[in-house]
Parts: structure tokens; sequence; C-alpha cells
């Protein structure tokens, strides 16, 4: 009896120390690992001296998400000329560069995206345009760029002056009342609904729909996960990250977007059966970004996969209508404080007009001066702050110092268009969109204003992106006057975009006189 009952005991007390060697082998393992790369990465960083780094967190804990982070980068600039390294956890180091000469050698490179922070876009976005690498990415490309062509933005203009007036429309609410209210996600609203109606034919009522829009807190939520899963290392850990609340979350958000998208797709491609049956000819209806996706065809006659349509449909769903809706309501916030300028865009604006409702494409390049100041409040707040690249061979840049392959750079778009050596009185004569003229532009690096990033990898609906910004700040400032409202200071928050929340209170002066949009 003794024996058989000592027996389960022994084997129970083996299996327990069993398993505690293994978790011991398998944590040594890790630590083994994170030293090993904490070493290499300080090795590939020598040339570069940096803030000092807490040794397990980095400089995680530097950047507190308070409206401040960006102002630290700027510090940091000051002290470290052209770049410096940043650690986020005890092994993942990334060069940080601020400088056009810096910028320009590895922007003019196909060198692909991180595969470290980029890939936790891929559950959300799948392994489209923003994420694919190599030969994959160079096919999309390819395949894409037609649906970017100036004939097919054509017609989009009108379909964004339709939404940007539903978005002014509904201000009047609040200009009778006097009352404030958030201004971002009206404006998120507006460049989804003009994103829905030009890339995807599809009048979605999203800004009239009561309610909070699922699919744009889907957007939020995620953007705001994905930075904190690059933020907490732990998560970094698929497994860790899938089990935690913000894993689930996370999973859920996605899953609004996914329906959304495939809804979209499952809608168009309906109509395009119906059309081919009933011999519908095509260009009774303009062609948009989807039709492109869905007849896009290689030199070997292949399409994109199903996989790959909704890849790129989710890319340009989040790409088109957040980015954009960061800087159109960071140029509402810059012209409002400064009535000077906003003034001189009303007049050119009004003059080019003369008197019509909405804008036309010829009118986009009547308004020189509204462009300037567009293009100085992107360089005060560009939408996506910094970019990264990975680099698969050594880079040299032109002061001898080298990163050898293996290394994340990271490009501070922010870092860059504050650089004090590169732009006059970038804080002193905060806005001035004479930086803008001609003239002036010549006298720059073409890599000193890249907004829309630049080189092989740029971003392929640059050219829509102006134009949705032209057209929102025409129309808005052809029907109301913006104007500061001290108490409500919105702050940068750098994430996957740079977000603001901007209160605003619209009250209307007497008759024949502009309306008023306080900020």
């Amino acid at each position: 009896m003794q024996l058989y009952s000592s027996l389960p005991l022994s084997l129970e007390s083996l299996s327990v120390n069993h398993v505690f060697a293994l978790a011991l082998l398998v944590c040594s393992a890790i630590v083994v690992k994170l030293l090993v790369m904490r070493r290499r990465g300080i090795r590939s960083m020598e040339a570069f001296p940096g803030p000092p780094a807490h040794w397990l967190i980095g400089h995680v804990k530097e950047f507190r998400q308070d409206g401040h982070d960006l102002e630290k980068i700027m510090k940091w600039s000051g002290q470290y000329p052209f770049a410096f390294p940043l650690w986020f956890g005890p092994s993942l180091s990334i060069l940080n560069i601020h400088h056009p000469s810096y910028v320009k050698t590895l922007l003019t490179t196909t060198e692909p995206k991180d595969d470290y922070a980029y890939k936790f876009f891929i559950p959300w976005l799948g392994d489209g345009l923003l994420v694919s690498t190599g030969q994959k990415w160079f096919r999309h490309r390819r395949l894409l760029t037609p649906g970017f062509h100036y004939d097919v933005l054509k017609p989009y203009v009108k379909l964004v002056s339709d939404s940007t007036k539903v978005m002014l429309d509904k201000w009047e609410v609040y200009g009778k009342s006097g009352e404030s209210f958030e201004l971002f996600k009206h404006v998120s609203l507006m460049t989804l609904d003009s994103i829905m109606k030009c890339a995807f034919s599809c009048n979605s009522n999203c800004q009239t729909d009561s309610g909070t829009n699922p699919y744009i807190q889907a957007v939020y939520d995620l953007c705001h996960l994905v930075n904190v899963r690059f933020r907490v290392f732990p998560y970094h850990s698929k497994a860790i990250f899938h089990l935690s609340p913000h894993g689930y979350k996370f999973r859920k958000a996605a899953r609004i977007a996914h329906n959304h998208t495939a809804e979209v797709i499952r809608k168009r491609k309906e109509v395009l059966k119906i059309e081919e049956e009933q011999g519908i000819v095509k260009n009774k209806r303009y062609l948009d970004f989807l039709d492109i996706l869905l007849s896009a065809r290689d030199e070997h006659q292949q399409g994109l996969s199903d996989e790959d349509i909704r890849a790129e449909v989710d890319t340009f769903m989040f790409e088109g209508h957040d980015t954009t809706a960061s800087g159109i309501s960071w140029i509402f916030y810059n012209l409002a404080c400064n009535p000077e300028h906003q003034e001189k865009c009303r007049e050119e604006i009004l003059q080019v007009l003369d008197g019509k409702d909405t804008v036309d494409w010829e009118d986009l390049n009547k308004i020189p001066y509204t462009t300037m100041c567009i293009k100085e409040s992107l360089r005060l707040c560009p939408p996506v702050p910094g970019i990264s690249r990975k680099l698969t061979k050594p880079l040299t840049f032109f002061d001898g110092r080298t990163v050898p392959e293996g290394c994340t750079i990271g490009v501070s778009i922010y870092g860059i268009h504050m650089n004090a050596s590169v732009w006059e009185n970038p804080y002193v004569c905060l806005f001035d969109p004479l930086r803008f003229l001609p003239e002036n532009v010549a006298e720059r690096s073409p890599h000193a204003f890249v907004p829309f990033s630049a080189g092989p990898r740029n971003c392929i609906g640059q050219n829509f992106a102006m134009n949705e910004m032209k057209v929102a700040v025409a129309l808005t400032l052809k029907k109301y006057r913006l104007i500061k409202d001290p108490q409500h200071i919105p702050k940068m928050i750098p994430q996957v975009v740079v977000q603001c929340i901007l209160e605003a209170c619209i009250k209307k002066k007497k008759k024949k006189k502009k309306k008023k949009l306080f900020f």
C-alpha cells in the first residue's frame, strides 16, 4: 500500500519540478535573447549619442500622451543634431532622424516599412499598401496608381463639396444656440462621407444618421490600441496581447471595421454584376477606386485576390479619412489663431468662387494663398508625425556615419518641420504661409517639407488629400468666420495620426454678416 500510495506523489513532485525547470529555461532563453538584441542595438547606435534611457523600459515613460511629447522630441533634436536613438523596451532601438539631409538619404531608397511597429496594423489593415514589402508592394503600387490619376480625381471635387456642405449645414444648429461642440468628430464624419462617395460610390449618410458612427468609433479605438501596444513592451507578444483586455477590444473593433469594408465590397460587386448582366456601359458612371481595384490586371492578366482587395479597401478607408480629418481640423484651428491670414484666404476664395456655392476642379489652382496656409498648417501639425523604415543593407549618411543592416530608422516629420537649422524662426514667427512662396521653397531642400513622406514609398493619395483640404477650407471660410476660443486650447497627441479635440462654438452675427465659428 505504501509503495502504491507513494508513487503518485513522486510523479506529481517530478512533474512540478519539470514544469518549474522548463519555465526557468524559457525565461532564461528570453532574457538571453533580449540581452543579445540589446547589445546589438547599443553597438549599432554607437555613432549616435542620445538621451539617457532606462535599461528596461527605455524612453517609454518620457512620452506621457499629455500634449507635450512633441516638445520633448524638439528638445532632444536641439541637443543631438541630425539624429538620436530612442529605446522602447530593453531591446528595441529606433534611430530618430530629423534633418532633411538625413531624410533624403533614407527616403530615396526603397527600404521597406519596419516590421515591428507596422506589424501591429496587420490584423486590422491586412497586408495592404501601407505595410506590404518587396514585389508585392511594387505590384500593388503599380496596379493602384491609375486610381489617383487626375482624370479620376476630377469628379471627386464635387462630391467632396457636397459632403462639406452637409457638415456646414449641420453647424447652423450650433450657430442658433451658441452651444459648444466637439469639432473633430464632425470633420471625421465629413471625410468618411467623402471617401465613401469618391472611392466607393456609396452614399453612406453617415453625417446625418443619429448616434455614434460605429466605424468611426472603431477607427478611434484601433488607432489608440495600436499605439498602446507599441508603448507597452509585454504587448509586443502576440499571446499576451491576445489574452489582455486591450487585445479583446482590438479584435472587437477590427471586426466592426472589417464588416464595414466587406459590406462596401459586397454592394459594389452586386452593382457590377447587374451592370454586366444588363449591358450597361461603364463610362456612364465615373471610375472610382474600387472599380480600379476590382478590374486591375498585371502583365500576366492576374488581378488582386479577395484578401488583397479587402486589405487595400481597409487601408484606403482608414488613410483616406482619418489623416485628412486631422489635417483639416488643425487647419481650421490655425486659421482661427491667425485672423489676418484667414481674411486673406477668404478674400481670395470669394473672388474665385464668384457667388458659387460649390468648388470646381478648375478653382483648386486659383487659390495660392489658401494653399500656402494649408501647407503651413501641415508643417506645424503634420497629421502623421513620423514614419519608419527597416534597413536591408547598411546606410551611410552625408556626414560619414553608418547604420548597419537590420536597424530601424524613424523619420520625425514634426522634427523636420520644426528644425531651426532649416526653417527660419520656426517658433518665433510660428504661422507664416509666405514660407511657401515659390522663391522661398526653391531655397530649401525638397525633403524639408514631407507631410506625405517622399520618394518611392510616398503617400499615393496625397493629391486627393490636398484637394479635399482645399475644398473644405474654401467652403467653410465662405460661410463662417473662425475665431479662437481661449478657454479651449487643443493639444497635439501623437498616435497613429496627430489627434486634436477642438471645442467649437458657432454664433450668428447680424444679418448679411459672416457667421462666427469660435475655437
